[in-house]
């Protein structure tokens, strides 16, 4: 039994090889590799039965499996991603585990846990991942009955989306967590659309979520052009401390949550006044001190302590929701400083000791980050079919994804010091984009990366070299 289970865990890990870096850069990977494959749980026996939501007994058909503990509010933003290019077959079998869900309760799994529903943390990313599976070509369900379930979902949800689907924001005076719910709702709309559209829906469909997807614009605040909690009057909440952790926030302040518009960063950039205060708002939150107003919990969680602890400005990578800001540079022309700061958590938030995370792991998540930006690439927006562009850490690392293709990244001048893409080949050809394509990298691909201890600053500056934005979608 230990021979086979390392046999196993020796294939699972051999999916990703790389080549150069430190011995501890080396352990980080793997450790992340093994991290992020311990959940979720599968639930079914070895004869396909398992308990359902409503404790009656279900099975699943040969060949498939049903899974819980599934941590959505985390791992829909990397892990999830990470699973459709390396076991599309696992990605259709949690698909198919919320659909069953949905079957019996009405509602998708915001949290589920073996064969209950814990509600932890806000959104419903069910339809994250789902939309991301169907955009990337994964089937094995129903496509009409997940874009139902999504519907219903989004109507049923109960941490302020009445008022967020009748007034298009979540009054702070009424509703804790406000604005993050309302960041999270848009996105997940943004979700729904993107399956309407798919599946040609009537077009007045697809426009109400695009529609709903745009209401990040009613908690912005030109003032501090940052995101902030809004009364039921339309007034913003006030005094305005964007340090100030929890109340319109979940687990983190404005600093950390203005970012999250996943889908549409190019409106975001034209909210703060274009690209330039665009980029000064994300070096901002590396300037500004590790303080905190943690009057609203009445402690210091540990969440903040970790912040202060990292000491790099506002920046707490050790929780989800800013996870993906340093990447959001390439949207706005300049990656080499998503380059810089990606190299830099890497380098000072992962380490191969007890203590070696920064925060909280969450089902893989944090992993997932440091794998993916340890190979060049991130999900930023699941759904969108793309990835976006960082840095690789290792002078080569081979994927070899479920089809049998790989995708290989080749980056032999890569050092400590040589930290910068100077230029980039896709399968032999010149490639200046800012992204990366999902089927693309299924297809096979070979990336030759020139690695330089200065930017490039003539790279990755142009509009067809941003990643993926809505309000770029239709010009």
């Amino acid at each position: 039994m230990r021979k086979k289970a390392d046999k196993e865990w020796q294939s699972l890990l051999s999916g990703i090889r790389i080549k150069g870096g430190s011995p501890e850069e080396r352990v980080n990977f793997y450790t992340a590799l093994y991290h992020s494959s311990v959940v979720p749980n599968r639930i079914n026996d070895v004869n396909g039965e398992y308990r359902r939501h409503d404790m009656g007994i279900g099975r699943t058909g040969k060949g498939k499996n049903r899974y819980s503990t599934l941590s959505l509010w985390d791992t829909f933003r990397a892990w999830h991603p990470m699973m459709t290019l390396l076991d599309t077959a696992f990605v259709a079998d949690i698909v198919r585990s919320a659909l069953d869900i949905y079957e019996i309760t009405g509602e998708l799994p915001v949290w589920p846990l073996a064969s209950g529903e814990t509600g932890t943390m806000i959104g419903y990313h069910s339809v994250s991942v789902i939309a991301d599976a169907w955009m990337k070509g994964i089937r094995g369900f129903d496509g009409g009955k997940a874009l139902e379930a999504m519907v219903r979902s989004a109507e049923k949800n109960t941490k302020g989306a009445d008022y967020y689907i009748r007034e298009g924001y979540i009054p702070a005076n009424f509703r804790k967590e406000s604005v993050s719910c309302l960041l999270e709702f848009a996105y997940d709309d943004w979700c729904i659309m993107k399956l309407a559209q798919q599946l040609n829906r009537p077009q007045e469909e697809i426009d109400l979520y695009r529609e709903r997807s745009k209401n990040y614009r009613f908690v912005f605040d030109k003032e501090s052009k940052l995101m902030r909690g809004k009364n039921e009057d339309g007034t913003f909440q006030s005094p305005f401390s964007p340090y100030k952790w929890g109340d319109a926030f979940t687990e983190g302040n404005s600093w950390h949550y203005t970012w999250s518009v996943f889908h549409d960063v190019q409106g975001l950039i034209d909210l703060m006044g274009g690209k330039e205060s665009f980029v000064s708002m994300l070096d901002s939150v590396f300037v500004v001190p590790p303080i905190y107003d943690d009057s609203y919990y009445g402690q210091c969680i540990h969440e903040i302590k970790e912040m202060q602890i990292m000491n790099m400005g506002n920046y707490a990578h050790g929780n989800q929701p800013i996870q993906h800001m340093i990447y959001l540079y390439n949207y706005a022309g300049q990656p080499w400083k998503a380059q810089y700061w990606l190299r830099e958590v890497m380098d000072k938030l992962y380490t191969p000791y007890p203590d070696g995370y920064c925060g909280d792991e969450d089902n893989g998540q944090t992993s997932a980050w440091y794998i993916f930006s340890a190979l060049g690439f991130y999900p930023v927006c699941p759904g969108s079919g793309e990835y976006v562009m960082g840095a690789p850490l290792f002078k080569k690392a081979i994927l070899t994804l479920e089809n049998g293709k790989q995708v290989i990244l080749n980056a032999p001048d890569n050092t400590n010091d040589n930290r910068y893409i100077c230029s980039l080949k896709m399968n032999g050809k010149e490639y200046n984009h800012n992204w990366l394509k999902h089927e693309e990298l299924m297809n096979g691909a070979v990336l030759d990366f020139n690695m330089s201890h200065t930017p490039n600053t003539q790279r990755g500056v142009n509009d067809e070299d941003f990643p993926y934005s809505l309000t770029n979608e239709n010009k």
